[in-house]
């Protein structure tokens, strides 16, 4: 058991975690939560006994290996596999002593070991976590330092997984990988035979792969059983009873205060003034709820919407070398209210599209038709290499309004989430979320007719990444994302584009349809929905059905709009001052014809659902 008590932790004088006890059981899966910067990594640096207690103490099984994702990529001549295969450090040195040993008693106990822990299929093993974090079978053999350094940290994740440590500590994993990637590795650790604790903002890997939530909120550890979702609905529980809790605890002292106020200087009554001083020093403060509103993302509106479709390609090719294109037959259409997840391994062309969707990759083949006057706005993650580490947010913000007055540039600057001092504070203090926050605010500084958002999460913490989402549905222009957040593509996304087979084709399922067939195949990173053509139904009737839909389509449409007007009259009415005290009785009415109105639009949508995926 992997036991917390009573530990303090303070760092460069800022106390993070404060008289806070957990136990973790062996084989748990824990997801360790909270926001950026309460001191998570933190932790884990503790129990890997990296950094000193204030007080208290972490004891940890004296068998227990303890594995963790390395700071450093590997590098170096070796292949992949010999690099995972090394992670195993007992059977790595067995393997070595057996290739010298003599003794014949020492090679047995040797070769019975490597036999009790399955040394003979540890390539097996290897190649197949490789497999699922995105090598193919030759990739396995390259040298490791052919790869980049977001490649090379998966082949670091991939040996940590291997090595199998009775205590698994992941800060962020998916970090490195792409949605298939991602797939695996929430496959991978709900099945995973020891404990497990992994630090992440993934909604979906919290609810696929752990069987507990540790919360670190305000200095305190706070367990909870079930996946992420069952966290949220016991902490807004628990939250609720600790304010009312609070609230009757504070009506209870201001009681015991009146008396002792008015008594203490009565002889007949000291004893009883002293023993309600005595209640109050007794009486243990409750910590009512404190409201950690996340700073809205917002993203401006372009000045005009442009006539559809905003981006056309016919039959187009486009690569870096003439005569070797990475995608070929590419045919498409983006229109001004387009959401579009693009699904596909890594190395598929998914950066290639995106270049050329942004312009700045040119066809080799083929055309592509642009709406007049398109603005685009880019983000992508190397881009934050890309800041002014020295200037601040309001710095970057006058160059783009450099004859602007100092109160607009004010104004612009707290609207992309850095107001007052925030705003002055050098790039190089910001935090990786902070920064990305900024870079999502310059690149849409302009009001784009479309933005493209590459991996846009990786640094945003759980409410940060709901506020992007939300963002994102707000803007009434077209949005290209490439993401591991299931969470951002299920909430945003009304169409999904495979990049697989050096082409872009349409992905006719939903998000589950891809995991069930990602999982299924783990060979084949870009699986395809099969597409039968042998129900019998003739062109006419389909026709005649994708009218009928249409019709279903546009009445429901007719149908929220009618509804919703009727609830934006009903709330301005009960917004009225003194409402529920001059008229109860209406207030009461208009608030039943609000709920049945509400219930109303709640059919009317699911309707369109319906319709709109028939």
């Amino acid at each position: 058991m992997l036991s917390i008590s009573d530990i303090s932790i303070r760092l460069a004088g800022r106390l993070l975690i404060e008289d806070s006890t957990a136990q973790i059981v062996p084989g748990a899966r824990v997801g360790l939560v909270g926001r950026n910067g309460t001191g998570k990594s933190t932790l884990f640096k503790a129990i890997r006994g990296e950094l000193p207690l204030e007080s208290g103490s972490i004891e940890i099984p004296p068998r227990w290996r303890i594995g963790s994702l390395a700071q450093e990529a590997p590098d170096g001549p070796e292949s992949l596999i010999e690099v995972v295969l090394k992670a195993d450090v007992e059977r790595h040195a067995l393997l070595t002593e057996a290739d010298t040993a003599h003794d014949a008693n020492r090679i047995a106990d040797i070769h019975t070991r490597l036999a009790d822990i399955d040394a003979h299929s540890a390539p097996a093993r290897a190649a197949a976590i490789l497999s699922g974090l995105g090598f193919s079978t030759a990739d396995q053999a390259r040298a490791c330092q052919e790869f980049s350094g977001g490649w090379r940290m998966r082949v670091a994740l991939a040996a940590t997984l291997f090595a199998a440590p009775d205590l698994l500590l992941l800060d962020e994993p998916t970090n490195y990988l792409d949605l298939e990637g991602t797939l695996w590795l929430e496959d991978h650790l709900a099945h995973y035979p020891r404990t497990v604790i992994v630090i992440s903002h993934d909604r979906d890997l919290l609810d696929t792969s752990v069987d507990q939530i540790l919360h670190l909120d305000r200095g305190k550890l706070t367990l909870y059983s079930g996946g992420y979702s069952s966290f949220e609905e016991q902490r807004a529980t628990r939250e609720m009873l600790d304010a009312k809790h609070a609230k009757r605890q504070e009506a209870e002292r201001k009681r015991l205060q009146d008396f002792v106020d008015r008594f203490k200087a009565k002889a007949t009554k000291a004893r009883q003034a002293q023993s309600r001083v005595k209640m109050l020093e007794r009486m243990k403060p409750v910590t009512a709820l404190v409201t950690q509103d996340v700073r809205e993302i917002s993203f401006p509106a372009p000045d005009r919407l442009l006539s559809p479709p905003i981006i056309a390609a016919d039959n187009v090719s486009v690569g870096y070398e003439p005569g070797k294109p990475v995608l070929s037959r590419v045919t498409l259409r983006i229109d001004n209210d387009d959401r579009i997840a693009l699904l596909g391994s890594n190395g598929n062309g998914k950066s290639t599209l995106v270049k050329l969707l942004a312009g700045r990759l040119p066809p080799f083949a083929g055309q592509v038709t642009r709406a007049d006057k398109l603005a685009i706005a880019y983000f992508a993650q190397h881009q934050l290499d890309e800041l002014d580490e020295q200037g601040s947010p309001y710095d970057h913000v006058r160059r783009l309004m450099p004859d602007t007055p100092e109160s607009k540039i004010r104004a612009r600057v707290g609207a992309i989430g850095f107001s007052g001092k925030a705003g002055d504070t050098q790039v190089s203090s910001l935090s990786g979320g902070e920064k990305a926050r900024l870079l999502l605010g310059l690149a849409t500084f302009f009001g784009p007719n479309m933005i493209i958002l590459d991996e846009p999460t990786n640094h945003l913490d759980i409410d940060s990444r709901a506020a992007l989402a939300e963002a994102i549905n707000e803007f009434p222009g077209a949005v290209i994302m490439v993401s591991h957040d299931r969470y951002l593509i299920d909430a945003c996304a009304d169409r999904l584009w495979v990049v697989a087979n050096k082409t872009v084709t349409p992905y006719d399922g939903d998000l589950d349809d891809y995991r069930r067939a990602v999982l299924a195949q783990p060979d084949s990173r870009t699986p395809a929905r099969d597409r039968k053509a042998d129900d019998g139904r003739t062109r006419a009737q389909d026709a005649a059905a994708s009218k009928a839909s249409k019709q279903k389509i546009s009445a429901a449409e007719a149908e929220i709009e009618r509804i919703t007007g009727i609830l934006e009259k009903i709330d301005a009415a009960l917004a009225l001052p003194d409402l529920f005290q001059r008229e109860p009785e209406k207030a009461a009415q208009l608030s039943k014809a609000r709920a049945n109105a509400a219930a109303a639009l709640e059919r009317a949508e699911e309707e369109w659902l319906m319709a709109s995926t028939s």
